[in-house]
């Protein structure tokens, strides 16, 4: 006999083949529904090209950039100060791939075609599932725009470089390359979220137009290797908005020194600096005084790609505990023939579906803001709200997902644990849940036309659901309690609205097995936010179906 025979312990068997490669466009039957719902299908190429690279090749790139952290230079060999940040080659190939289909841009090349941001959303979604760090910076230069376009003669400058794509992480200037990325810096040590309590200062420079010395710090100051960063400075007139490039007009370094990168709990493959102004150099956008104004344009939009982004941390997580329960087998059966895991599997298959649909038909409102009022207003209202609630219910859902798992879903090659680190971030960032939630206390408050928007998606689905009619009176009757009453229920009020909400978009869009399943499990006294529950079965083979087809 051969000896290794003799010492041969075991055979591994009853394991799942890897997920990967996979069709994250042509395998996401809600995704594909919501994309045509809100108006994207015509650029169901470039999202078919997309999707299958973010589910083949664009993952393995994802892993090693994650375990491949970004690393500080501050100084060269010869002890010159350099300030420059080393990532990873896998890094750089997926952002180089992104900005080459669009992630950031294509809104911005396709602008005026109805549906472009949709489609745009649609390709974050994607690519959000291979990799989340390098997602950061993509949002950051997609959001830039609208508050760029409020000095016309830098935006005309940069605007082709960000709608560009073409990649280049060269440490030169960026009106040298061919295509940039921006970032921002709002936050610093002493106000967090209260940035009119930011202490920076930005000094006209004399005999220059709107070039201001900015001293100072940032307590977060993302993707710190852009080319460029919107940053929040106390000018004379009041907190104003800049544009602060990385190297100076005269083309030498920029006099902003990095302190040091964040060590954080996830988000592995981008960096993240506290950094300090020593005089540095920014041009004034917009006027001083009007700086929170300003920037709040770019950040609807990233706090549309936090919504975007926990949305998607959900399908992958789904994905991968439906992949894992179809392929194993316990007691006799595979995972996903026991009636309570097809519970748990079917009311996680509910959320994401739900989150999915909520995330689109905010970003179909983004999308139709400037040609429709009624668009814009639900637009203010639902990128607060949207946000709040799908990024909050981000961690709880993956941790199940990864419970679906087992003990290998705590494993790192799972690639569950790097979701489960990702999910509280989009929650905290761009304003956490209190902000979102006081936001929506403010849209309604002081823009009527806000509860008229979000009220009239409801009664779109009026009488298709008697558990929605009674939620909408409800939320009416909520909405007349007195500001001091209010105040304290704003998460109970945002949540609320956030689930009548997606009971809507799925009533008028989704199967009628997948919208009244939602509608009993999440509306109504017998409702239940936890995972498994469910008392109703119909619709439940429908559901976990559409999974993985």
């Amino acid at each position: 006999m051969d000896i290794r025979e003799r010492f041969r312990t075991h055979e591994v068997e009853n394991q799942p083949p890897p997920l990967a490669p996979s069709d994250l466009w042509q395998g996401d039957v809600a995704l594909r529904e919501a994309v045509a719902r809100e108006g994207g299908s015509w650029a169901g190429d470039a999202l078919a090209a997309y999707g299958a690279l973010a589910g083949g090749e664009l993952q393995e790139l994802g892993r090693l950039a994650n375990e491949n952290r970004p690393r500080f230079l501050p100084f060269d060999a010869r002890g010159q100060r350099i300030d420059q940040v080393e990532f990873h080659p896998a890094y750089h190939q997926l952002m180089r791939t992104a900005v080459e289909h669009g992630v950031p841009g294509f809104a911005w090349r396709h602008a005026g075609r109805e549906g472009a941001h949709v489609a745009r959303a649609a390709l974050m979604f994607l690519h959000n599932q291979a990799d989340q760090g390098s997602s950061c910076p993509l949002t950051m230069t997609y959001a830039s725009v609208p508050a760029l376009m409020h000095a016309p003669a830098l935006a005309a400058e940069w605007l082709p470089r960000i709608r560009s794509d073409r990649y280049d992480p060269s440490h030169r200037p960026g009106w040298e390359k061919p295509g940039v990325t921006i970032g921002m810096g709002m936050t610093e040590k002493q106000g967090g979220s209260d940035v009119r309590a930011n202490t920076t200062r930005a000094t006209p420079v004399p005999g220059s137009e709107g070039l201001y010395s900015l001293v100072g710090h940032k307590w977060f100051y993302s993707a710190p290797m852009c080319d460029a960063f919107l940053v929040l400075a106390q000018a004379p007139g009041g907190l104003g908005c800049f544009l602060l490039p990385r190297f100076a007009p005269d083309g030498s370094r920029n006099a902003v020194q990095i302190q040091r990168l964040k060590d954080k709990l996830g988000d592995w493959s981008n960096a993240s600096a506290e950094i300090e102004f020593q005089g540095a150099l920014a041009w004034r956008i917009g006027d001083e005084g009007r700086g929170v104004a300003t920037i709040l344009q770019m950040v609807s939009l990233t706090r549309l790609d936090c919504l975007l982004g926990s949305a998607s941390l959900m399908r992958q997580g789904l994905a991968r505990a439906m992949h894992f329960a179809r392929h194993r087998r316990t007691f006799g059966k595979r995972l996903v023939e026991h009636g309570l895991m097809r519970s748990v599997l079917a009311d996680l298959a509910l959320e994401s579906e739900a989150a999915t649909a909520l995330a689109f038909r905010v970003a179909r409102a983004v999308d139709a803001s400037e040609r429709d009022p009624c668009e814009a207003a639900l637009a203010r209202l639902t990128t607060a709200l949207g946000k709040y609630w799908v990024c909050k219910r981000a961690p709880a859902f993956l941790a199940e997902a990864m419970e679906c798992l087992g003990g290998i879903g705590y494993v790192e090659e799972t690639g569950m644990p790097q979701l489960y680190r990702q999910a509280p971030l989009n929650s905290i960032w761009e304003g956490s849940g209190n902000i979102q939630c006081l936001d929506v206390l403010r849209a309604l408050g002081r823009e009527p036309e806000c509860a008229r928007a979000y009220f009239g998606e409801l009664a779109a689905a009026r009488g298709a659901s008697a558990a929605l009619d009674a939620e909408a009176a409800a939320i009416e009757s909520l909405l007349r309690l007195p500001a001091d009453e209010l105040v304290p229920r704003a998460r109970e009020l945002a949540g609320r609205m956030a689930i009548a909400l997606q009971a809507s978009v799925l009533l008028r869009g989704a199967p009628e097995a997948v919208a009244q399943a939602f509608c009993h499990a999440r509306l109504g006294a017998g409702s239940d936010l936890g995972f498994g529950g469910l008392a109703r079965r119909e619709g439940l083979p429908e559901l976990l179906a559409r999974v993985l087809p």
